[in-house]
């Protein structure tokens, strides 16, 4: 039997591994873009490879139908991910949050040793090879790439993603080929990812750092709370909290809904509590500066725009501040709106969500209903996870199925 594997990420790789030591006979190509394997797991945790996380459930994912990935994150749980992993000799390193690294805290080991996998089963990889077509003739496959057709497939999985990165040559290539055999998808969009606001001072709040809740707003109906780091940027916001808020966010946005954030710079402290604290701030040093004294409580970039936003002169004294105004201070420092007007797009963004529908795909086998021996797996679904190894695990997990499947 012979098989190719479009795109050498997590699932692909997987699937190869795991098919090739189910049944030796087979012939796996793996194929992919780029000079090397598993770029994006280069690319994963800033380099250290957020590689799994030991608490995967089904609410950790978004797409038209997050069920879908039930069975495969029970069939492949943490317990088998660690089992493969120490297969190919890697160790892990589980966090207290739950968040799993390999022990050398290295990505690059993570890839050295699928590599080392790789070899010894003699998986043939044809790397540099961008795969424009897939075919299917006589109830065999080819695979049509820029330079040339590899013929007489048996089966095919389409492993090779979407649009996120596309500094490391990621594209929506396979989706749009899953169309020519009957195939639909679900809008695609950047996810994990920065957003743009209409925030006109954007720039000179650049660079602050808080620890704040941020709640999501469609057409004016709260829809989230995230608490998380929130990055204020040139462009807008990003962050943990804002990444995170912004897998909820992108897609109204794309639909052209109103995509609002209120950010609460004090999560801990309740509304009475702030509008105590600034009174008493303000009451205790009647001849200081307003904005002199409000750089106790907040970063002296954001103190002066506090001011602006409550439309109160910068050189007022804090007895100037009358109750109103120091209410208005109070309410932006909890409920600082902004509205969403974009992303940071693909570039910069650490999943995609959207992608071929999962009705059309056979849950246990990954099989596409469409055309029988045609298979899908990771990220080109329209899948998507949290941030912290949730993405990868179905990687591996949907990879490790197909890999079952095809080894037959």
């Amino acid at each position: 039997m012979k098989v190719a594997i479009i795109g050498a990420g997590a699932a692909g790789i997987i699937a190869g591994i795991t098919a090739k030591r189910e049944n030796k006979n087979i012939h796996i190509d793996l194929f992919d873009i780029n000079n090397g394997i598993g770029k994006k797991i280069l690319a994963s945790g800033n380099g250290r490879c957020n590689i799994s996380n030991i608490n995967c459930k089904v609410s950790n994912y978004i797409g038209e139908n997050p069920s879908f990935v039930e069975f495969a994150l029970k069939q492949f749980d943490f317990n088998a991910f660690k089992k493969f992993c120490k297969s190919i000799g890697l160790l892990l390193d589980i966090k207290e949050d739950g968040k799993v690294y390999p022990l050398s805290n290295e990505a690059k080991s993570v890839v050295n040793l699928l590599s080392s996998a790789i070899e010894s089963l003699n998986i043939n990889t044809i790397l540099e090879t961008k795969i424009k077509d897939i075919k299917k003739e006589n109830d065999k496959f080819i695979v049509v790439s820029e330079e040339k057709e590899f013929k007489d497939y048996d089966k095919v999985l389409i492993s090779s993603g979407l649009a996120a990165a596309p500094q490391l040559k990621a594209t929506e290539d396979g989706m749009n080929i899953a169309t020519k055999f009957g195939h639909t998808f679900n809008l695609t969009y950047p996810s994990l990812v920065g957003l743009h606001t209409d925030f006109e001072n954007s720039s000179k709040i650049q660079g602050v750092k808080k620890e704040a809740q941020v709640s999501l707003y469609i057409d004016g109906q709260k829809e989230n709370e995230i608490i998380g780091d929130v990055l204020f940027t040139k462009y807008g916001v990003s962050g943990f909290a804002i990444l995170d808020i912004s897998q909820y966010a992108v897609y109204p946005l794309s639909l052209y809904q109103d995509v609002q954030i209120s950010i609460n710079l004090f999560p801990n402290l309740s509304r009475n509590e702030v509008l105590g604290m600034v009174e008493s701030l303000f009451k205790s040093l009647p001849n200081q500066e307003a904005v002199e004294l409000l750089t106790g409580i907040v970063s002296n970039k954001i103190a002066p725009i506090l001011l602006e936003i409550s439309k109160i002169d910068k050189q007022s004294k804090a007895k100037d501040i009358n109750a109103k105004q120091i209410r208005a201070i109070a309410n932006t420092l909890i409920n600082w709106r902004f509205k969403i007007t974009d992303t940071q797009g693909f570039k910069h963004a650490e999943a995609s969500g959207g992608g071929v529908r999962t009705d059309e795909v056979d849950e246990k086998t990954y099989e596409s209903k469409k055309c029988s021996g045609l298979y899908f797996a990771g990220e080109v679904l329209d899948i998507v996870g949290n941030r912290g190894g949730y993405n990868l695990q179905f990687a591996w997990a949907s990879g490790y199925l197909v890999g079952k499947s095809i080894s037959k």
